[in-house]
């Protein structure tokens, strides 16, 4: 306390508050045979991204969440690079780099070409800029676009930073950045570590502990209330956890959100649930009050996490990620949202509505209501569609349909949704394991499926109860020599594909050609109605 009143009567300030210089910490040289970072797990490429601007006369290092692995013993999926030459110096020294960003300018160096390509971020250091000096916009990225155009440094009414590219010391980047575990330095030619805000510490006391004041970083910039959230989950199963003081501001922070731009707050959502800690994310965001009111998308996953079939969804997509195997947003989201889409599919059906026209309706309504107008939704919108569509279409596996299927370029999506189906009851085991097999079988065992599909359904035939008709009076001919309520018009056709418990079935009616003399029953059927 007596320390915090002289600072202030010094005009001494933490990071991330106005009013006189910041402390930005003291300067910690770590060696390798402290921190103990084993260099195997260090990216080659990164590390040759490093000794290239070093070579040129830079400072550069490896930087943020993958020291933090490093230091804990993970082999980090991505590494970043920050270094004191500018993006265009940084741009300069590699053959295939792009510098990227408007509101954080950094540079991309690609390394590969196709599957196999990799791509270093490299970021300048940022100087710290006291945000109350900043230049002020009364709009956001969109509608201040213009204004924003010649300015280094700005931020909105509420000081959300929307422009960031002044470039400063080591030390003012490292106060710039959010939690201490994030802010350390590794060199991988020296291997030193460099720690200016006891980051080795609160690592291995295993806390997530923000640098300043937490309630200014988060109104800085909002989207590290969701990375808060991510690192928590991502971290809880080696025993993290947000420290406190960090934690206490988040759940009333959360109404900052609503400025960040949509599209912005859809990327976060899907690295919460994409990132192979779907389930964590889930109770991490239960266990911090903010189970909703984050995005309304994710208020739903999270709503509907303890369902078996998205549950069962959530947990297929952690493991898919932590084996490497590549996960797509729009098959995850047509998993939450399948409730949505099966429900309003069967109160059509209940009104009668022809199958597949009540199907699209009903998938048309949660996009508008669910998804909304993002960025990237028409790709998005586009294979979820096929997704759902495909599912009644795996109950009909006879004639050329199933051959049709396995064509498609979105049918491994449809059968593994339908597998998930499966696996919590909601269809026939049997089916999912009769696609398994057709998808892979050669011709000769294709058409072994093909007939016992075909036995199956003569069994289904057989075992259904024959509803035997009540004979009706013949109706009174109208003047048209019709029967009185037939239509001479054209009918619907049978439905394209059974429904689950859809409407009936329309017969074909036959039109007659009406007769000389009122139509008489030789009159032969027009040929329309055949």
């Amino acid at each position: 306390m007596i320390k915090k009143f002289l600072d202030k009567l010094m005009g001494k300030s933490t990071p991330g508050t106005s009013g006189g210089k910041p402390h930005f910490g003291k300067r910690e040289e770590v060696p390798a045979s402290v921190h103990g970072i084993n260099p195997e797990l260090v990216d080659r490429r990164a590390a040759e991204v490093v000794a290239t601007l070093k070579q040129a006369g830079f400072e550069a290092y490896i930087v943020g969440g993958a020291v933090r692995d490093l230091l804990l013993g993970l082999r980090p999926k991505d590494f970043d690079v920050a270094t004191n030459a500018t993006p265009e110096q940084v741009k300069g020294l590699f053959r295939r780099a792009f510098i990227i960003g408007k509101r954080f300018r950094i540079v991309h160096v690609v390394h590969g070409r196709g599957r196999e390509h990799e791509v270093i971020e490299v970021s300048t250091f940022r100087a710290y800029l006291d945000n109350a000096a900043a230049g002020q916009v009364a709009g956001n990225e969109k509608t201040s676009k213009a204004q924003l155009s010649g300015m280094q440094h700005a931020v909105d009414a509420s000081g959300r930073v929307l422009r960031d590219n002044v470039w400063g010391p080591q030390d003012e980047d490292a106060t710039r950045r959010d939690f201490t575990v994030n802010a350390m330095y590794y060199d991988p030619v020296s291997q030193i570590v460099v720690d200016y805000h006891k980051g080795l510490q609160d690592a291995k006391k295993k806390t997530l502990r923000m640098i300043g004041d937490p309630a200014t970083r988060y109104r800085e910039d909002p989207v590290r209330i969701i990375r808060a959230v991510r690192f928590a989950a991502k971290l809880s199963g080696l025993g993290f956890s947000i420290e406190a003081k960090s934690a206490a501001p988040l759940v009333q922070s959360q109404a900052l959100l609503a400025e960040v731009p949509q599209s912005r707050m859809f990327d976060e959502m899907l690295k919460l649930l994409q990132t192979g800690h779907a389930i964590a994310t889930i109770e991490q965001l239960r266990k911090l009050g903010m189970a909703k009111g984050i995005y309304p998308l994710l208020d739903v996953a999270v709503e509907r996490a303890d369902t078996p079939f998205v549950k069962a969804a959530l947990v297929d997509t952690d493991r898919r990620v932590n084996e490497g195997k590549p996960v797509a947003p729009s098959f995850l989201l047509a998993c939450v949202l399948w409730e949505d889409v099966r429900n309003g599919w069967q109160a059509r059906l209940n009104q009668r509505q022809h199958p597949l026209p009540a199907l699209q309706e009903a998938i048309d309504e949660v996009f508008d209501k669910r998804i909304g107008d993002v960025s990237g939704r028409g790709k998005l919108a586009a294979d979820m569609r096929e997704i759902w569509v495909m599912q009644p279409r795996f109950e009909k596996r006879v004639g050329n349909t199933p051959f049709g299927m396995v064509m498609q370029p979105r049918f491994r999506a449809g059968f593994d949704f339908m597998r998930l189906r499966a696996d919590v009851g909601e269809v026939e085991e049997a089916l999912a394991e009769w696609w398994q097999d057709f998808q892979t079988a050669d011709d000769e065992r294709r058409d072994d499926l093909m007939d016992q599909a075909k036995e199956e359904q003569k069994a289904r035939q057989k075992a259904q109860p024959v509803v035997k008709r009540v004979p009706r009076a013949a109706p009174a001919a109208d003047p048209r020599g019709l029967p009185q309520g037939s239509d001479a018009g054209p009918v619907d056709s049978d439905a394209e594909f059974p429904s689950e418990g859809g409407a009936p079935k329309k017969r074909r009616r036959r039109r007659r050609k009406p007769g000389g003399a009122g139509g008489g029953e030789g009159a032969a059927p027009a040929a329309a109605g055949e």
